[in-house]
């Protein structure tokens, strides 16, 4: 018997989007394994069961090498001809938000939800959004650890496609870090220069450009997540509140 799993979705346009996003990942973002899409409904999708544990922080080098690898590959295939500050289409049909129009919103909503102290902290952060959205354009997926399987036999599987948007090369690795650490507790430095260096590795294995995420910029999206994450503290696993080492 074959098992599979369905996702219900508040309306046929997000369904529609999830299929879309997963389509593009399986064309362009080749290393970043996902379960088959086998059936499309009206506010639906179904994929192929997949039978593994989620990730955990001895799990982040090879997460942040598959994830490179992704980034690059994806780049090289379509988003080179991307620019983080509109929306990024496929065949006519946009793909992607771009980087940080919803990011921008979000930010503002934190201040109003009482997680940023201030509209200074506010101007902060809006001033460290603005100055990451340059380099190469890679893609982000929301990459924390309820977002892998890791099967028996060790294949990595990528879950979840329903909001996919432009980032910086580095941006959704820092969101991995920051929810392994929400979820699993602190990660020594060197274990977290040590992912950053596997990861450039592996993109710059596309292009020498691609691998230049510096330990500064991996820490300016790491404090930009902090703020963005707030809400999730206490929920969805993320047991641990934390601030990050600049």
């Amino acid at each position: 018997m074959s098992f599979r799993f369905t996702k219900n979705y508040e309306t046929f346009a997000k369904a529609a989007a999830a299929a879309r996003h997963h389509g593009w990942l399986a064309t362009h973002a080749k290393p970043l394994r996902q379960p088959a899409l086998t059936a499309v409904g009206p506010n639906s999708l179904t994929f192929e069961f997949i039978d593994g544990r989620h990730a955990r922080r001895e799990d982040l080098p090879r997460l942040a090498e598959i994830l490179g690898d992704a980034h690059g590959a994806a780049w090289a295939s379509d988003l080179h001809r991307a620019q983080m500050d509109r929306p990024h289409t496929f065949r006519d049909v946009t793909v992607f938000e771009d980087f940080r129009s919803c990011r921008e919103a979000a930010l503002r909503k934190r201040l109003q939800q009482g997680f940023l102290p201030n509209p200074s902290a506010l101007h902060a952060m809006l001033t460290l959004l603005e100055r990451s959205a340059d380099g190469p354009a890679a893609f982000y997926k929301d990459c924390n650890p309820r977002n892998f399987l890791i099967t028996g036999d060790d294949t990595v599987f990528s879950l979840d496609t329903d909001d996919l948007t432009l980032a910086p090369f580095g941006y959704d690795l820092a969101k991995l870090i920051a929810t392994l650490i929400m979820t699993h507790g602190p990660i020594a430095p060197s274990d977290i220069a040590a992912a950053l260096h596997v990861y450039n590795r592996a993109a710059a294995q596309h292009d020498a450009q691609l691998g230049t995420t510096s330990r500064e910029r991996l820490g300016n999206f790491l404090a930009l997540h902090a703020v963005l994450t707030a809400p999730y503290a206490g929920r969805n696993g993320y047991r641990y509140r934390w601030l990050p080492q600049r």
